[in-house]
């Protein structure tokens, strides 16, 4: 499942719980230029993106946003919000009975 980039970047604010104004204050990425990409009315740019991950807060999402991986044991992460991971699986319920 792959999540376009428009909302991978407002979730991983929403997961650090910062507002837009904090991302561009920490980037240098203008304020309207963030919300036009979290919008979906403007393609991030690949300049954007760089600033972005190298906020430290952020840069152990950068595997995520690249490739849609995760590496917990390199310290790439998905955002909390994401929620990465399998898919919704279902069983059929069990005749035994318990207790």
């Amino acid at each position: 499942m792959s999540i376009d980039n428009a909302e991978k970047l407002k979730l991983m604010r929403e997961s650090e719980r910062l507002n837009r104004k904090q991302i561009s204050e920490l980037s240098g990425v203008p304020y309207s230029s963030l919300s036009s990409y979290e919008n979906g009315t403007k393609e991030i740019s690949l300049s954007a993106i760089k600033k972005i991950l190298n906020i430290p807060r952020f840069s152990k999402y950068t595997l995520w946003f690249m490739n849609d991986q995760i590496a917990p044991e390199s310290g790439q992460i998905a955002p909390a919000l994401a929620h990465f991971g399998q898919e919704a699986t279902t069983s059929q319920p069990s005749d035994q009975k318990i207790g």
